[in-house]
């Protein structure tokens, strides 16, 4: 589950990480006493404003109606309103979103931490998730923080660092020390970013987090260590025992379809192609979607019906398929172990019939428990439905189907 900024550095604060302070906001009112109550706070006249969205590259995306910036710093009063106008309701768009944006709910008005000449200040990278080849937490972590990250580590790799954290013993105080030595830092700055380190990797295991990012992560001239931005995930399997985390969820910045698939516990991901899929098995939807695409086809989704199946989680993930305008055609492919295949036919059936007026051709291969009855409630429908039973046949059909 992905957190919005605001929300992962209240998260983090409670684990002694040191923020950059703000305020979120869903109005131009509220955007407008949040930079007063950071101007008595601070003195500073500058503030910076960030739109709030699921995506990264916000400083160098543009809101699609006016062409601002999704971050931008405030040097008064009337700037924030201004701002603040012209991002809430935008649709800010960024490399990470694609052409067609996100709408931006919400704004973080936060303090300004610029406030030191150049020469007395520094942006670091720094970024912990979970290196499956080692099996081991990684923290990756830079010199060359701020906006133009992907760069460094395209142009100059040597520049990423790494520091793997063993499992058993978790993060080592000289490990820690090592990450601070390494960004090239000295004295009350080396003390705070051990510190810093520290409480951030407890965080990430604390939060069952699959990924956290702070970048840029602030030396100010104070020497004070601060996240500026932070990009969490959660991984979706701990939410039961984080429950204030859970209701922290947005749904408007999910897929309508997949947060529709997930109410009837169905794990559905969109893609972008033109055959729709409906397979129960991770691992058979996977050779399925190998199938379609050699024999000539584009996988438009991955749904896994599970092994407890019925015919009415089968007809709604018929009725999410048939959402995307760009399916030619579909293809179900149910192996009956512990779902019989006589539910998942009689489904099919019943959204075929409620759904009405189906154009496009579908293919289903059900092999295994109640296959036969399966056949036989598909072949007495009175349905348009093509049924194989190799799943080379099946690729095959389709393929015919959409050429």
């Amino acid at each position: 589950m992905n957190l919005h900024e605001y929300q992962a550095k209240e998260l983090l604060k409670k684990y002694n990480v040191t923020v950059q302070e703000g305020f979120a906001c869903s109005t131009v009112q509220e955007a407008e006493e949040a930079y007063r109550q950071i101007h008595t706070q601070t003195g500073s006249k500058f503030a910076v404003i960030k739109a709030q969205i699921h995506a990264g590259g916000r400083g160098k995306g543009t809101i699609q109606e006016n062409g601002l910036n999704g971050v931008k710093v405030a040097k008064s009063g009337e700037d924030i309103t201004e701002f603040a106008t012209k991002l809430l309701g935008g649709t800010l768009v960024t490399l990470q979103t694609g052409p067609s944006g996100k709408v931006v709910n919400k704004v973080l008005v936060a303090q300004d931490m610029y406030y030191d000449g150049p020469s007395e200040r520094k942006e670091f990278y720094l970024s912990i998730l979970l290196d499956r080849a080692k099996g081991q937490n990684v923290i990756m972590y830079s010199t060359e923080g701020g906006m133009n990250i992907e760069d460094v580590a395209h142009d100059t790799p040597e520049k990423i660092f790494r520091e793997w954290v063993h499992p058993g013993g978790g993060l080592q105080g000289f490990q820690a020390r090592k990450i601070a030595f390494n960004l090239g830092l000295e004295e009350d700055a080396f003390k705070s970013m051990v510190k810093f380190v520290t409480n951030l990797y407890n965080a990430y295991v604390g939060l069952d987090c699959s990924m956290l990012e702070i970048n840029p992560l602030f030396k100010a001239a104070d020497n004070k260590i601060v996240a500026v931005d932070c990009k969490m995930n959660i991984d979706d399997n701990s939410l039961m025992r984080h429950p204030d985390v859970a209701q922290l969820r947005d749904i408007t910045e999910e897929d309508p379809t997949e947060v529709e698939a997930g109410q009837y516990n169905l794990n559905f991901v969109k893609l972008d192609g033109n055959v729709g899929c409906m397979v129960n098995g991770a691992g058979l939807a996977m050779a399925t979607m190998d199938m379609i695409k050699l024999s000539g086809g584009e996988p438009a989704n991955f749904l896994d019906v599970g092994g407890t199946a019925n015919a009415q989680t089968v007809e709604a993930g018929f009725k999410i398929i048939m959402k995307d305008p760009n399916v030619k055609a579909i293809l179900i492919n149910i192996f009956g172990g512990i779902v019989r295949c006589d539910r998942v036919a009689q489904g099919v059936i019943d959204a075929y019939k409620n759904l009405g007026n189906i154009n496009i051709p579908i293919i289903v291969r059900l092999q295994g428990t109640n296959a036969v009855e399966a056949k036989k409630l598909i072949d007495e429908s009175g349905l348009k439905v093509k049924s194989a039973i190799l799943l080379s046949e099946a690729a095959e059909l389709v393929r015919t189907s959409i050429n």
